[in-house]
């Protein structure tokens, strides 16, 4: 007899039955996790440590996504999700203004700190751990590579749109990342025209 208490699911742990109904606990194991993965990398980051910095136990974070590999690939999805407009952009435009529309939406997203501070996170983390590069690159591939090749209708669709991609990624790590100057002190104004012909070749010359 349960004589009136709430029963509990086996296996859930009680901090679960509490955190459940919050709202804003996922997205704070999320913030946590990409604040763990930037500062330590994906091999020392830990489930523990990203409990703690959302304010809940471990098993929580079991709960919501399970194992590490999972919690970096949620991780990845939130981050990336600014990303995830790109197809949508470039197939509804006509095709000569491909790379005119791709470099202006790049830049709005790494000029804004709130977009790009968690894509840097866990670029930093793709870039030292193979585990964490598959998941990144799996992601990718799925969501913007795959479809913005598809509308290029072209034998050399992939490889044009990935060094399209190289260019801009390129870019971004050296303004962002390594901030080389002159290019990291370079008005966002001043690069989108001088980069937009070079992508618009690759996707289209």
């Amino acid at each position: 007899m349960s004589h009136g208490r709430p029963v509990r699911r086996r296996g859930r742990p009680a901090s679960a039955e509490r955190n459940a109904g919050e709202p804003a606990t996922r997205d704070r194991i999320l913030g946590s996790a990409r604040t763990e993965f930037a500062e330590r990398g994906y091999d020392k980051a830990s489930i523990r440590a990203i409990a703690r910095g959302a304010g809940v136990d471990s098993a929580l974070v079991h709960h919501y996504f399970g194992t590490k590999e999972q919690v970096f690939a949620a991780a990845v999805q939130g981050a990336f999700a600014p990303a995830m407009g790109i197809p949508d952009l470039l197939l509804s435009g006509d095709r000569e203004e491909w790379g005119e529309r791709l470099v202006g939406y790049i830049f709005k997203i790494w000029e804004d700190a709130v977009t790009r501070d968690p894509l840097l996170a866990i670029m930093r983390s793709a870039v030292s751990n193979e585990t964490a590069a598959a998941i990144f690159r799996g992601l990718i591939s799925r969501n913007l590579l795959e479809r913005v090749s598809a509308g290029l209708d072209r034998p050399d669709a992939a490889l044009r749109v990935e060094l399209a991609l190289a260019q801009l990624v390129g870019t971004a790590m050296l303004r962002y990342v390594i901030k080389v100057e002159p290019i990291a002190s370079a008005p966002a104004e001043e690069l989108i025209p001088r980069l937009a012909p070079v992508v618009q070749r690759h996707l289209t010359g």
